[in-house]
């Protein structure tokens, strides 16, 4: 690994702090570094907050400022040249004299794209643009994919038995997973946009779709309701957390329930998915039911699946789990308890 290489590693650790914070914004890191030493570095903690170059900057001490335009800059997402909720980056890196910033790859929000690189290199500061660059877009999977394509960046989960069985006897209700399966469920909760079931697994299960961890961020709640024929006492409706509820008939808000009206057609999902994308949802994770899981998986419209095994539990007569058509064997997997969790990214990720 180079000294690029090395310095945009640990950028790319610092924006990873931000996963289920930064949303719909990416996740940036950004190092400041004269001579071998970082002086200072920063990311870019939550939508609205300074962004990673500025929080870096002003995290320099004040015995070290004077070395700030010596130093080079390395930021693991295109610095912006526009102003949103923030002014722009590249204007401040040009205001403390950087002269040299190497960034990990460019930013598709259409009012970047390419304009920040410019905007710098316009002004005489060389720019070295590519340095991790994969690992850089992988990091910000979900950021890319809300800026390129119509839809969020969807997460299929769910735990099955040994014996393949999602819930018992006519779908009846079962706990499946161990508690630390459960505990990291609701840290994978905190970290997505969104989270989704179909009217089957609300009425049935009663789910409260919320991160119960400490510290844990509750997404999005979103089902998928036809005819608005789900009991206002469910859980979802508690008011803990919005909820999204997507229909045949109606749009609105009622306190923290927001209606958005789908057309109707013999396909759901790209309504559903359009709605998200332009309500700015950037991840889904789906956790059921079966029938919408299958749905997700047949249309091909699914980035990540996480299935749950538990491996000591069977159920003789139960529901079935869906269906999957893997390329090959998971990414990777991981022990949790009697569990074992299979991750499988889609084959168009590596592309």
């Amino acid at each position: 690994m180079d000294v690029h290489e090395r310095y945009m590693s640990r950028c790319l650790q610092l924006a990873r702090h931000a996963l289920g914070h930064a949303a719909p914004n990416p996740m940036v890191g950004a190092v400041l570094v004269h001579e071998g030493r970082i002086i200072g570095e920063g990311w870019h903690r939550y939508c609205g907050g300074a962004h990673a170059e500025v929080e870096c900057l002003g995290n320099v001490a004040p015995e070290d400022r004077h070395l700030i335009p010596n130093a080079t800059l390395y930021v693991s997402l295109e610095p912006c040249a526009h102003h949103g909720r923030t002014p722009p980056c590249a204007d401040r890196i040009l205001q403390e004299g950087i002269r040299h910033v190497v960034v990990a790859c460019r930013d598709p929000f259409p009012l970047v794209d390419g304009r920040g690189i410019d905007r710098l290199r316009e002004a005489g500061v060389q720019v070295t643009c590519g340095v991790l660059e994969s690992k850089a877009k992988a990091t910000n999977a979900r950021f890319f994919l809300l800026n390129t394509a119509p839809r969020p960046y969807i997460i299929l989960k769910w735990a099955q038995s040994s014996d393949g069985m999602v819930a018992g006897p006519g779908g009846k209700p079962r706990r499946i997973s161990s508690p630390s399966t459960d505990r990291l469920v609701h840290l994978w909760r905190s970290q997505e946009s969104g989270i989704f079931v179909g009217s089957g697994t609300a009425g049935i299960d009663d789910p409260r779709l919320t991160a119960r961890i400490p510290g844990g961020r509750n997404p999005l709640r979103v089902v998928v309701d036809r005819h608005l024929s789900l009991p206002r006492s469910l859980r979802l409706f508690d008011g803990v957390a919005p909820t999204l509820v997507c229909n045949l008939h109606r749009d609105g808000e009622e306190g923290n329930v927001a209606y958005a009206r789908l057309a109707d057609a013999p396909d759901l999902l790209p309504g559903l998915l359009d709605i998200l994308h332009r309500r700015q949802v950037q991840s889904l994770l789906v956790e059921g039911g079966v029938q919408w899981l299958q749905s997700f998986l047949v249309s091909g419209l699914w980035d990540e699946a996480r299935v749950i095994t538990a491996t000591h539990t069977r159920i003789p007569g139960g529901l079935p789990a869906p269906v999957a058509s893997w390329q090959g064997g998971p990414d990777r997997t991981l022990r949790s308890g009697d569990d074992r969790i299979d991750f499988h990214t889609h084959p168009r990720m590596y592309g």
